[in-house]
């Protein structure tokens, strides 16, 4: 079904004033239940077995398999989903064009596809009633837009390709993500942190964290009047941070909806995070904190440190991952 259509049916049948959320290619397997159609799969050496589950171009924790007891982690988290191309030419190269999954303005091209592990990629803003949200798209073949141009779904964007490192012809896929912006002032928070340069200013994927898009996808399919605060601050609560009150928490500006209003002088900022560090919601905390520490973990037979990309040590406490990150997200 065409990835213009099936939204249409979707308000017609409900009347509702939809989330006007697109799939970024023709191929619509995903909402029809056809992972293997959808999603490209990757090279997976486990305990000697190699394989190419399409699993792997999923979002979340799909990658890296560690075994733990009689279970398998999968230590890597993808921010993203990787979309496996509906056609190519005699070469082998993807003919599919992209487009952008909502409405919105370009605000960031790459000057090069040798500067990224993302290759040649681009953000699009899309100013919502929620707040400014921003998709990034990946290995792109070529680029058809450049920063300033106001996009809609017809818009092609550019061509799905393999830009990028750890990518072949036979892998090419487009990698697409829906992110909230972390910090305005990243560059400064890069340079105390990193010696290598950034290349990609407030876009550096670093700076953009992203939801839960395939989730969002079939939520939004199920429920086309579900917004994106309701889906965001619904998400799985897996680790709390607890911040000074002298951060700036520059994202709750930006994003208010993320605040419960306090009742009482702010002594301290209590984060409440996804397995992937995602903020759903934000209140006051009594008592005061001197630095980010973790208050709350969810107990789970798989280490902390496997289920939070290292953020959170499998003894409970912040690692020094977790503090940069606290630092980039509350603006310390």
């Amino acid at each position: 079904m065409s990835r213009f259509l099936l939204p249409l049916l979707i308000a017609a049948a409900t009347g509702a004033q939809a989330l006007d959320l697109r799939l970024p290619t023709d191929n619509g397997a995903l909402l029809v239940g056809d992972g293997s159609g959808y999603f490209q799969f990757v090279d997976r050496d486990f305990e000697g077995v190699k394989s190419t589950p399409w699993q792997g171009g999923q979002f979340g924790f799909v990658r890296d398999a560690r075994r733990v007891g009689q279970r398998i982690a999968y230590a890597r988290f993808h921010e993203g989903m990787d979309v496996k191309p509906t056609q190519r030419d005699a070469k082998g190269n993807p003919l599919d064009d992209i487009h952008p999954i909502l409405p919105g303005k370009v605000i960031y091209v790459t000057a090069s596809a040798a500067q990224s592990n993302y290759g040649r990629y681009l953000v699009v803003q899309h100013d919502l009633p929620e707040g400014s949200f921003y998709s990034l798209y990946a290995h792109l073949a070529s680029a058809n837009v450049q920063a300033g141009d106001t996009v809609t779904h017809a818009s092609v964007l550019g061509r799905m390709g393999y830009t990028g490192s750890g990518i072949d012809q036979r892998r090419a896929h487009l990698h697409v993500e829906l992110n909230l912006l972390l910090n305005p002032e990243f560059e400064t928070w890069h340079a105390s942190h990193f010696r290598s340069p950034n290349h990609h200013g407030i876009y550096n994927g670093m700076n953009l964290l992203g939801l839960d898009l395939q989730a969002l996808y079939l939520a939004h399919q199920k429920n086309p009047d579900l917004s994106l605060s309701d889906f965001i601050r619904s998400s799985e609560a897996w680790f709390e941070i607890t911040v000074p009150s002298t951060a700036k928490m520059d994202f709750i500006t930006r994003y208010p909806w993320l605040k419960d209003v306090p009742t009482a002088p702010v002594n301290a900022w209590k984060i409440r995070c996804t397995r992937w560090g995602l903020p759903i919601s934000v209140r006051a905390a009594d008592q005061a904190a001197a630095k980010p520490v973790i208050t709350w973990v969810k107990e789970d037979p798989i280490p902390h440190y496997y289920n939070t990309r290292g953020l959170v040590s499998n003894s409970g406490q912040i690692t020094v991952s977790g503090l940069q990150f606290a630092e980039l997200l509350s603006g310390l």
